[in-house]
């Protein structure tokens, strides 16, 4: 069966004071339901006990998991891939405007298949991407020619070597959370970028959703952010969020998913339209999109 990962303690404030918030199904791999628990101190959300970092990796095989497959099976899919090849673009054009360079050094951790180091390294960033899981790795190196190297190289590679580090979706599975962060920190230059993107179950597809939400994806996603929670995490760290970033086309894949959650099947009209509400709501709050991009930097002493 593998560890667990039981928190008697918030994993980002440390505090006391978590409870259970409701329980959410894996729809992808397993069928199980999974305890989701709350902070009232911070606002984190996690995964009660998770699959440890020894049992976690079965959880990740299956065709329809699209990060480690690059499937388009489906029309949600074919979608899925679609709609990125334009956020490759306005990905790269990001890196580019927060951290004021057109080309320079790029760590990207958890990179899939590899699409978003292609992009880069087409367009002059000298990159280095990480990726745990090994048909990853091989499909982004038949798929794009991509050398990606297996994530414990991370707590290998040089202290100060990197303007940018960008994590896609990919902090929500870290198990040591804090150790990651610290060694993300330790890693980039002074005036460097560390560009996270993670769900925000604050937005209103979340709240209309609930237990069926998409973004949850337990137990994959150890942890459910809030702009609070990650505000903290980083004041924790000693870093700083700039900025709030939205991802339009989130709300969207994430409706259409936990639509056919929900229901199992796909209310295309419905979920579209939740999608759109959610936006609509995240216009005036960039901090309420259904997932959101951190622009964080080290914080510079006063």
């Amino acid at each position: 069966m593998g560890s667990i990962v039981h928190h008697t303690h918030c994993p980002v404030c440390g505090s006391a004071s978590i409870r259970p918030a409701l329980s959410a199904k894996d729809y992808t791999v397993s069928g199980r339901n999974f305890s989701i628990w709350e902070c009232s101190d911070c606002t984190l959300r996690f995964t009660q006990d998770a699959p440890g970092l020894d049992a976690i990796g079965r959880y990740y095989k299956s065709e329809d998991y699209i990060s480690h497959t690059n499937t388009s099976r489906g029309l949600i899919n074919k979608l899925y891939q679609a709609v990125r090849k334009r956020t490759l673009k306005q990905k790269r054009h990001l890196v580019s405007k927060t951290t004021g360079k057109k080309q320079g050094s790029l760590l990207d951790v958890g990179s899939g298949t590899g699409s978003f180091v292609k992009e880069m390294k087409d367009h002059g960033w000298q990159v280095t991407g990480l990726e745990p899981d090994t048909d990853a790795r091989k499909l982004a190196k038949e798929h794009f020619n991509c050398e990606l190297q297996d994530t414990d190289r991370l707590f290998t590679l040089s202290p100060h070597s990197f303007d940018a580090i960008t994590l896609w979706h990919v902090l929500e599975h870290v198990h040591d959370l804090t150790g990651y962060v610290q060694q993300l920190k330790l890693l980039l230059k002074s005036g460097g970028r560390l560009i996270v993107a993670v769900p925000n179950y604050t937005s209103l597809d979340a709240s209309k959703y609930k237990d069926n939400w998409a973004g949850y994806d337990v137990p994959r996603h150890l942890y459910h952010f809030s702009p609070q929670a990650m505000q903290i995490l980083m004041e924790e760290m000693g870093m700083e969020i700039l900025e709030f970033k939205p991802m339009w086309f989130d709300s969207f894949y994430v409706s259409l998913l936990s639509s056919k959650y929900q229901h199992q099947t796909t209310k295309w009209v419905s979920s579209l339209w939740t999608g759109i509400r959610s936006n609509l709501s995240a216009l005036s709050d960039k901090g309420r999109c259904s997932s959101v991009i951190y622009i964080i930097s080290l914080k510079e002493p006063k």
